[in-house]
């Protein structure tokens, strides 16, 4: 089974050539990402109406080239995949209808994905890993944790109830004058400070919860900065090291917790710890997080960096799962700008029009 997947819900333009065994294991053909970070960057931030006029220019080309890779035609795949939402709705649009117009010209069948299913599935791409699992997402739109029963069936434990962690450290790379994308910015400038330096709040470590605030702390990481102002390097630094430091914390405790909770919950007596998104390629959480499962009693998967953050392979593997169950999708499949993974949580964001926002 070939399948191509389409990404385009953010700042990223991507599409890849998956393969399917008959015994479910999967190969990885190709898998193009095209970043607009550059684009961006001035704004320190994703600016939605750029990111999706960038991936119009740039999909077909994408598209192409994955192909080209993969050593295929469109003529020999079983099916296309593309992200039908949660994300930016012009990028999404972009992605899902370019994904529509292909399967009605080559009378290929339609998987229409959300996104966090692509992220929660990658580790039995890379991995094999079987169900029941943990599934911790951190990225710059989500923090949660997921249990992940079978495919489509996906059961929240904990998530944010303000700002994602992702977006935590773009906020806090701005506050400090450090250039966008901010993860990697603050990492950067954090292994040169002194964490002790700022007493900053460990926000919600002590309710016995799995949901995350990072507000709070954003607040204080900007009181503390405040107080030393102007600037010096030392001072970035050690306030950048301060705010890791917090987050390293809640986010491993958090996840001791959750392996507990999961644990009795399915009965799973070495359950598995999956971690996906950009936030995932964090050292110093990487570290803490292995402490943590080690401790108690779990394992630990992380597919490499490059799965990690958003990306074509994902969503074709998605895809892949789904046509194998015979979970195919129509050309009137809605783009959806909110898609929870588990509808049927509270919404913790609040919710409108378009549904529950997490």
């Amino acid at each position: 089974m070939l399948i191509l997947g389409i990404e385009t819900s953010c700042d990223e333009t991507a599409a890849a050539v998956v393969e399917r065994t008959p015994d479910g294991r999967g190969r990885i053909l190709s898998n193009v990402v095209h970043s607009q970070l550059d684009d961006h960057a001035a704004f320190g931030g994703v600016v939605p109406e750029i990111a999706a006029r960038a991936h119009v220019e740039a999909l077909d080309g994408i598209v192409a080239r994955a192909l080209a890779e993969a050593g295929v035609g469109l003529e020999r795949l079983d099916g296309v995949a593309a992200t039908a939402g949660p994300g930016l709705i012009g990028g999404v649009l972009v992605g899902l209808l370019t994904a529509k117009a292909i399967a009605l010209a080559e009378g290929l069948p339609l998987l229409a994905i959300n996104h966090l299913e692509g992220h929660a599935l990658t580790a039995r791409l890379t991995d094999g890993i079987g169900f029941p699992y943990l599934l911790l997402l951190v990225s710059g739109g989500h923090t949660q944790f997921v249990a992940v029963e079978a495919l489509g069936r996906y059961r929240r434990l904990g998530t944010t109830i303000d700002d994602a962690l992702g977006e935590a450290f773009d906020k806090t790379a701005k506050l400090l004058g450090l250039p966008y994308p901010g993860g990697p910015a603050v990492e950067r400038a954090a292994a040169e400070g002194d964490p002790a330096r700022f007493a900053l709040p460990r926000p919600l470590l002590g309710r016995d919860s799995l949901d995350f605030s990072f507000s709070g702390l954003k607040t204080a990481v900007r009181q503390a900065a405040q107080s030393v102002a102007p600037l010096t390097p030392r001072d970035v630094a050690d306030v950048a090291a301060g705010f890791q430091a917090a987050v390293t914390e809640v986010v491993a405790e958090k996840a001791r917790r959750a392996l507990k909770v999961f644990r009795a919950d399915t009965g799973v007596p070495e359950p598995t710890l999956v971690v996906a998104g950009g936030v995932a390629a964090n050292r110093a959480i990487g570290a803490a997080l292995r402490d943590a499962v080690a401790a108690a009693g779990g394992r630990l998967a992380v597919p490499p960096p490059r799965l990690c953050t958003d990306n074509g392979a994902m969503i074709a593997w998605a895809g892949a799962e789904r046509l194998a169950a015979g979970l195919v999708d129509g050309l009137d499949a809605p783009a959806r700008a909110r898609w929870p993974l588990d509808p049927g949580a509270a919404p913790k964001l609040g919710s409108g029009q378009h549904g529950a926002k997490a």
